[in-house]
């Protein structure tokens, strides 16, 4: 909503980066928690969060760059330069990273996996909070639980629209619990990954009929997030049934 918090000198402090700067912090400290408890390594844990979001962010944005290819071939630094990014692209790009990692340094990743998911709802939520600040990924025009933008957002002025970050963060929160839950004290806690796959894949799939900024990619009919959602919904299915029949994370064979 209002992004510019306050400047000092040439240094203006940003709602959206305050945010997505807590989202994750929160995220570093969960998986040293979780990392802890679940007997993982816990010295090289933070060095392995790092690469993940790194690998993350630049898979979102090679997404970005996919789903406006004119432009980027018009005007490449208007692409790389701007803050457009694919959060499926993170989120699927942050999974090859991890697993990448896992497969060079012989760690378990089917258990980083379920144990580090949490993590991820946990800082998405934060990061639609910046979204809320910024203006972006907004929602359509609604005068019944619109909220209208200022000036210098990233979101059209004039109009109320559905505040579809907010909802989104409030979904984001939901499956953290659940999945952190799932993970602490579910019958299954190696269907934690899944369960995050599932869900996020179906509440990004609703979102998308009422999201406004329609600079974000269509596949026919669908958006590009939708397009990627029935797969990764599939493949989340898939995952949970494959372990059914197992009852901890130490029965499980490697994917």
């Amino acid at each position: 909503m209002y992004n510019n918090w306050f400047t000092i000198g040439p240094l203006t402090v940003h709602g959206y980066g305050v945010m997505i700067a807590i989202g994750i912090l929160a995220a570093f400290w969960l998986a040293e928690k979780l990392a802890k408890e679940h007997g993982l390594d816990a010295e090289k844990i933070d060095s392995f969060i790092f690469f993940v979001i790194i690998f993350g962010y630049a898979c979102s944005k090679l997404l970005y760059c996919i789903t406006v290819f004119d432009q980027f071939l018009a005007d490449p630094m208007s692409v790389l330069g701007s803050g457009g990014w694919v959060v499926y692209g993170g989120v699927l790009g942050g999974i090859l990273g991890a697993y990448l990692w896992c497969r060079k340094y012989g760690w378990d990743f089917k258990k980083h996996f379920e144990v580090l998911m949490p993590c991820v709802a946990l800082a998405q939520g934060f990061g639609r909070i910046g979204c809320f600040f910024a203006g972006c990924c907004y929602g359509i025009e609604s005068n019944v639980m619109g909220v209208s933008f200022p000036v210098d957002s990233l979101c059209p002025v004039g109009h109320p629209v559905i505040p579809t970050q907010l909802i989104m963060s409030s979904g984001d929160f939901l499956i953290f619990f659940l999945t952190y839950r799932n993970l602490k004290k579910g019958k299954h806690p190696e269907r934690t990954g899944a369960m995050y796959l599932i869900l996020y894949s179906f509440g990004r799939f609703m979102i998308e009929f009422i999201r406004g900024d329609i600079n974000r990619g269509f596949v026919g009919v669908l958006s590009t997030s939708q397009f990627i959602a029935l797969f990764v919904i599939i493949a989340g299915l898939w995952l949970w049934f494959r372990y059914k029949n197992t009852t901890d994370l130490t029965d499980m064979t490697k994917v």
